[in-house]
């Protein structure tokens, strides 16, 4: 299968191109310079010449190919206003990609995140089949209900839903920023007790996910790339501060924003989410080092924890 991939050279995009092209699959790549062009080519996909925000670009790929895989994201949290933007610029790109294979019965995996459920299932484990309400606008929802809806029109939509913590060595998600900030305040940090659950993936794990979505995932199919259902939030905090010869430190739910600043938000957030639905489905059973074996490895805590 030729697949299309955007996002194709960040942190888990490198690792979904490995995995395709090791199964035997080609890729073509959504590269927006030279420098991306050059590296699809080294790694031995094909680039293709366009951006997030130019939909004729997104169209043109999806079109010259089997199937879709969109990883690219817009990850601009500085402010709400550019919080909002970039889930608006997902739904448009899901859009495109969508028009262009309407009515053709090829696959678009498109991802998401389990963070949302924190809202959709309160207290309680999520699973594949809590959904957002048809016309819900909370980051990845409307993206996650278009996709849906295209399953409708002829297209074999799938959502991945990507655990907050997608980890292995070159991790610039959300780790290496509490690494930096417990670097920057002397401490490590979680709030009241910590016993918030946040759930993870090893990103060769979450490579092969998607390439089991993309071969056999039925429309409309949810899923979730979870191998590790919810670590106490307290853990991660102690693994960062034994990783930096760190204490750590209880903060109340009002100082979140102060300490942590964009993330003040989500480290609150208790977000135990199954994937067992997504096992069953589609054999899919993770075999790499969990979070807390990431960290105690000390990749995370060399020059350059923080990755960007």
């Amino acid at each position: 299968m030729r697949v299309f991939v955007t996002g194709a050279t960040g942190f888990i995009g490198t690792a979904v191109v490995r995995e395709l092209l090791g199964a035997g699959h080609t890729v073509l790549g959504l590269a927006r310079s030279d420098r991306a062009a050059a590296a699809l080519t080294a790694a031995g996909a094909a680039a293709h010449r366009g951006t997030l925000d130019d939909p004729g670009s997104l169209r043109e790929g999806a079109a010259a190919a089997d199937g879709v895989i969109h990883l690219a994201y817009h990850h601009d949290f500085s402010d709400q206003a550019a919080f909002a933007n970039a889930a608006q610029l997902d739904l448009s790109a899901v859009e495109a990609l969508g028009a262009a294979l309407e009515g053709t019965g090829k696959p678009l995996v498109i991802t998401s995140g389990t963070l949302m459920l924190a809202s959709l299932a309160p207290g309680r484990t999520a699973t594949e089949e809590d959904l957002p309400a048809p016309g819900a606008d909370g980051p990845r929802m409307a993206s996650e209900n278009t996709a849906r809806s295209l399953a409708r029109r002829g297209v074999r939509t799938s959502v991945v839903r990507l655990a907050p913590t997608v980890h292995d060595e070159g991790d610039r998600g959300f780790v290496p920023h509490l690494i930096a900030t417990a670097r920057e305040k002397g401490v490590s940090a979680y709030i009241g007790d910590g016993s918030n659950h946040w759930p993870a993936v090893h990103r060769r794990d979450a490579a092969r996910l998607f390439r089991l979505a993309l071969e056999s995932a039925p429309p409309g199919a949810t899923l979730h790339g979870t191998a590790e259902q919810g670590i106490p939030f307290r853990a991660i905090a102690e693994s960062i501060a034994h990783g930096l010869d760190l204490p750590t430190t209880t903060l109340a739910p009002d100082q979140a924003t102060t300490h942590f600043g964009f993330l003040g938000a989500l480290v609150p957030l208790d977000n135990p989410t199954s994937s067992t639905l997504t096992r069953k489905q589609l054999g899919w059973e993770p075999v790499h080092p969990g979070l807390l074996e990431d960290l105690g490895a000390g990749d995370y805590f060399g020059e350059g924890a923080r990755r960007g």
